[in-house]
């Protein structure tokens, strides 16, 4: 079923209160990860107009390039390298006010200049990262990662 997110306006907070309920009714009843990580990139990058909203998975020693909204992106990257390489090997949340400044990043685009990385955690293991990038320098912050690791709950990535 198509959904039309009602796009709220104000503060970050209050656009993310908005989100969430909107998203938990987008994924109901659907046990499809692809599609439901699709749909979580499409309404955050809707919402927010991000620059580049999207997922890794991990497969073997790397993560590899999931559902995703915005430019092509690298495809694979190695545990420890970059933003999302470092926050699958220490299994953290990372917001970086200015890629420049993050030893070893990964530059997929030069447009690129805030990151923030989650971790998707599942029994103790890292099994992939939601990777969210702005064109703006200082753009991610605690309400972010608050946030989206809400969102992460929302998907069923144990079915």
């Amino acid at each position: 079923m198509a959904e039309d997110l009602k796009i709220a306006g104000g503060s970050k907070e209050k656009q993310y209160h908005s989100l969430l309920p909107q998203i938990s009714a987008l994924l109901e009843g659907e046990n499809d990860k692809i599609a439901n990580m699709a749909n979580v990139c499409a309404a955050l990058k809707e919402q927010f107009n991000f620059f580049w909203v999207g997922f890794y998975m991990v497969n073997g020693g790397d993560l590899v390039l999931g559902p995703f909204q915005g430019p092509v992106a690298c495809t694979r990257i190695k545990k420890g390298k970059g933003v999302c390489g470092t926050s699958w090997e220490q299994a953290q949340t990372l917001i970086v006010p200015d890629v420049e400044a993050f030893p070893g990043h990964i530059a997929c685009s030069a447009a690129s200049k805030s990151e923030i990385v989650i971790p998707i955690i599942k029994q103790g293991n890292v099994i992939g990262v939601l990777d969210v990038d702005s064109a703006e320098l200082n753009s991610f912050d605690e309400t972010d990662a608050a946030y989206l690791a809400q969102i992460l709950e929302l998907i069923e990535f144990n079915s």
